[in-house]
């Protein structure tokens, strides 16, 4: 298993990890609402959305110039500023940090662009173990599905097109996640996941993550955490 530092802090960190279209944005957004319903103070942290990279990543994505590597070593940069910046101070401060994916979002998509594993695993060495980690497993039909009837077309790289799997982009983009359920699939025991079938409905999704927060930390939450005034 990778060497994550413990988490030593009063705070607890959540994190939701999952292919795109598995509704696992969703789920943490109603998460991090019923906590607030508890008072307790939860901050939000999102992949990709450091501002001292944000720019650089979407200047290259528009003109189609990351290397599997070069994409992987911005996506480190971004982890490790929202990591120092954000994530740890949450921690330390008491609050529970809700992340939209986490290190183990590099550890599936960079190995599925051909980047080697352990190289990978070492990048994020510095990051924080999650209290809880859940693994959204949809079929692919069913992600590409709910993604195209929520906007108009795909995306290069969310497709995979810089790996020339395919000219067709909806095909590129299900062979390319296919690759990426692989590797979650692979490292789920691993990386002690709660697997949560994204197939049902958004209520019972919702009641079973809800069930695992208060069976797991639900004791920590109401002692160690710090709450609203």
């Amino acid at each position: 298993m990778v060497q994550f530092r413990p988490n030593t802090f009063p705070g607890k960190l959540i994190i939701v990890e999952g292919i795109d279209g598995s509704g696992k944005s969703t789920q943490l957004s109603l998460l991090s609402q019923w906590l607030r319903s508890r008072r307790l103070v939860v901050s939000f942290s999102e992949w990709n959305s450091s501002p001292i990279v944000k720019g650089t990543t979407r200047q290259g994505k528009k003109k189609q110039m990351f290397t599997p590597t070069t994409f992987s070593l911005i996506h480190a940069t971004d982890f490790a500023d929202r990591l120092e910046r954000h994530i740890l101070p949450m921690l330390e401060a008491g609050a529970v940090v809700c992340a939209d994916r986490y290190a183990y979002t590099a550890f599936a998509r960079d190995v599925a662009r051909g980047v080697r594993r352990a190289w990978v695993r070492n990048l994020y060495r510095m990051a924080v173990q999650p209290d809880l980690a859940f693994l959204f497993r949809v079929p692919l039909d069913v992600a590409l599905k709910r993604i195209l009837g929520g906007r108009a077309a795909l995306k290069y790289y969310e497709a995979g097109m810089d790996l020339n799997l395919s000219r067709d982009i909806e095909t590129s983009f299900a062979r390319f996640q296919k690759r990426i359920l692989e590797e979650y699939d692979s490292m789920a025991e691993e990386m002690g996941f709660h697997v949560i079938d994204a197939t049902g409905t958004i209520q019972e999704q919702q009641k079973l993550i809800r069930g695992i927060v208060m069976d797991h930390i639900g004791e920590a939450l109401g002692r160690d955490v710090i709450r609203q005034p």
